[in-house]
């Protein structure tokens, strides 16, 4: 950058990967204090430490600098780079949760990036692969972001709190993203689902699949849930059993809900078909909040938007989520910009909750690092 861009201050631990990957696309530099400072255990835990050198993986010349006890990073982003990696995820948290920044990172690296990533594949806190796979990557679609190579394949499960699994992420780069008009959800025209179990008896995802069934049936006909046991090897080292359900819209919105069962030796058991009851109930409540993009992808739309041609973009989601709500923050702090908000209330709309209609003109971001063929 020609001259340093001022330094970005701030304290605490929360909303760190949104910080780190907001200064690595703008550039900017950026002080992080304070990170768990009164806490008995203070500094950075080991699943932020693994995010720090995945992004130190992805990019060539960042500059990390961290204090003795982990309270204060500093960090200067590189270049993106991409190409083929390979990263041990922390099993403290599920590979969603690196998987979900480098989403946002991918298609403005060098080079195109593929990466093999091994941890947790699905648990309680972060979403899982199989919802990124089935919401997201028609999120990027929607922006250009497409072709054969872009790609979520699940090589094998893991379950908390061991983990085990293993994914490969593919995406190919753009020079600039296309700004878009996604305003109407459409009506639901099918429902599709994956009910997954590692090391228990296959029985449970069937369980699972009927009394999911037994509550989506009441809406419409064409849902299918596949069941899919993984054994032997691809079946990570710790029991365990969830589901992932979709609804897609005639428009090509793509509305997402899971749950998986409790890590072994961590609360009560859960009953398959009380898993999959809530699974649907969960799918039917994002369907009633509504919006062209469900309530995990709402801050990869917004980034999406912002970094898109100097053209409009329109986007109708349906209420905002807290991080949400940080990453608008965040994105007038790295890139000066700021979006429309208008609500529509459900009157306006016919149906579900409050709407919202986010509108902004990109800044025109354009692929830098992208070597020109």
């Amino acid at each position: 950058a020609a001259g340093e861009a001022p330094c970005l201050s701030y304290t605490g631990c929360n909303f760190l990967r949104q910080r780190l990957v907001l200064a690595t696309l703008s550039g900017r530099p950026l002080k992080i204090r304070k990170i768990r400072a009164k806490e008995e255990d203070p500094g950075l835990r080991d699943f932020e430490a693994s995010f720090i050198r995945l992004i130190d993986k992805v990019t060539n010349g960042s500059r990390i600098e961290i204090n003795q006890t982990g309270t204060t990073l500093y960090y200067q982003p590189g270049l993106l780079y991409g190409g083929s990696l390979e990263h041990d995820c922390s099993p403290s948290r599920s590979i969603g949760y690196y998987l979900e920044s480098l989403l946002c990172l991918a298609p403005f690296m060098k080079h195109p990036l593929k990466i093999v990533l091994r941890g947790v594949t699905n648990d309680q806190v972060d979403p899982s692969v199989d919802v990124l796979k089935a919401a997201s990557l028609p999120l990027l679609k929607k922006f250009g972001i497409d072709g054969e190579s872009l790609e979520i394949k699940i090589n094998r499960r893991g379950m908390p709190p061991k983990g085990g699994g293993e994914i490969v992420f593919a995406c190919p780069v753009r020079k600039v993203l296309q700004p878009v008009q996604f305003t109407d959800p459409g009506k639901i025209k099918r429902i599709r689902g994956t009910a997954y179990s590692v090391r228990v008896s296959p029985q449970m995802a069937n369980r699972m699949v009927e009394s999911a069934r037994s509550i989506l049936n009441k809406f419409l006909p064409d849902i299918y849930i596949y069941t899919d046991h993984m054994k032997g090897m691809s079946s990570g080292k710790s029991p365990g059993f969830g589901m992932c359900l979709t609804a897609e819209t005639i428009n090509g919105t793509v509305l997402s809900a899971e749950l998986a069962s409790n890590p072994q030796g961590q609360g009560a058991a859960v009953l398959p078909e009380e898993l999959g009851q809530n699974c649907a109930k969960l799918l039917l409540e994002e369907v009633y909040r509504g919006g062209c993009v469900d309530s995990t992808n709402q801050s990869l739309a917004v980034l999406l938007m912002t970094l898109g041609q100097r053209d409009v973009s329109k986007v109708l989601l349906g209420p905002l989520s807290p991080y949400t709500i940080e990453f608008l923050r965040h994105l007038r702090s790295f890139f000066q910009i700021m979006f429309k908000i208008e609500t529509k209330t459900p009157e306006e709309e016919h149906m579900g909750g409050e709407k919202v209609l986010m509108t902004c003109v990109g800044i025109g971001f354009s692929n830098l690092s992208k070597t020109i063929r």
